[in-house]
């Protein structure tokens, strides 16, 4: 029963609404923000609630769904959940989701990768999109708590991430652009959690004081991967208005999460890099994040309930 409610992609609903909390965030927007927010942690508990009681009652279907790139939303929106809450404030709340995204990620990326399958679609860049997750908060709470060595460990996972993406671009296939249900969007969005990924460690490089000529050079990567990130735009949206895919699918949290991403990882990287123009471009942004937030939120609860219902 739980398993049919709960699919293992669920975690990106997660993604989605804690990245927007994130973006309203850096906008200016707190109290926005922190009721988004809300709502992501209180996503997360009901998922880890539902995960634990299927561990204690039996663990049918779980090392299926382990082999899943799916399953790593699980990693990545502990992650995003992490780094929203060290943002206002939460540091230990930070540190521990850092821990539990870690040993999430250690458990599942061996399934995945021993299963992997090619052609890669949309979903298979959730192997990068969760390693630069783990980057975006290992680096955030470097500069919050000034600790030289998590900003070091922080840069593990943001290169194995970028290595991650370029293998899983070699394979991919373009036809997704307009066969995806919505996860085609992560083809981007892992390049835009990488350009987080790459601002998170820029500032947080600057607030430990490290060398100015390095600080220099990682803004100059992470405008880089952004300008890489920004390019699949284009295409993205091109294939949205060519082959308009309505209806319900929990994959559009896929789509919310790129989205959102784009505004987050704009305000990091025009702030790392002194770009103006990029901060002016993620206010505006920002709020197409929230526009899709709440047009997937939407029939997503309208499902949910109706799933409920079912079962009662």
């Amino acid at each position: 029963m739980v398993k049919g409610l709960v699919p293992p992609a669920s975690g990106a609903v997660v993604m989605g609404t804690g990245i927007v909390a994130i973006g309203l965030g850096l906008d200016h927007q707190p109290l926005f923000s922190r009721l988004v927010l809300a709502l992501a942690g209180a996503v997360w508990g009901l998922l880890g609630g539902v995960l634990i009681a299927r561990l204690l009652t039996g663990r049918e279907g779980l090392e299926v769904e382990a082999r899943s790139p799916a399953a790593l939303t699980g990693v990545a929106g502990s992650a995003v959940l992490g780094t929203a809450l060290t943002l206002i404030g939460w540091v230990w709340a930070g540190g521990a989701l850092l821990a539990v995204s870690t040993g999430l990620w250690l458990i599942l990326v061996g399934p995945v990768a021993g299963h992997w399958t090619v052609p890669t679609v949309g979903v298979s860049f959730m192997i990068t999109v969760a390693t630069e997750a783990l980057a975006v908060l290992a680096a955030t709470l470097a500069a919050a708590t000034g600790s030289a060595w998590l900003a070091v460990a922080a840069a593990v996972p943001w290169l194995l991430g970028l290595l991650a993406y370029v293998l899983v671009l070699s394979r991919f296939d373009l036809c997704q652009l307009a066969t995806g249900r919505g996860d085609h969007w992560v083809s981007g969005g892992a390049l835009a959690i990488s350009a987080l990924a790459s601002g998170r460690l820029t500032l947080a490089a600057s607030a430990l004081g490290w060398p100015h000529q390095l600080v220099r050079d990682l803004a100059l990567v992470a405008f880089g991967v952004w300008v890489a990130a920004v390019a699949w735009l284009p295409a993205l949206l091109l294939a949205e208005a060519l082959r308009p895919r309505l209806g319900y699918d929990l994959r559009r949290w896929a789509t919310v999460f790129p989205v959102g991403m784009y505004a987050a990882c704009s305000f990091v990287v025009g702030r790392a890099a002194r770009m103006t123009a990029l901060e002016m471009f993620a206010a505006v942004w920002v709020w197409a994040g929230v526009l899709v937030w709440v047009l997937v939120l939407v029939p997503t609860l309208r499902r949910t309930a109706s799933s409920v219902r079912a079962l009662l």
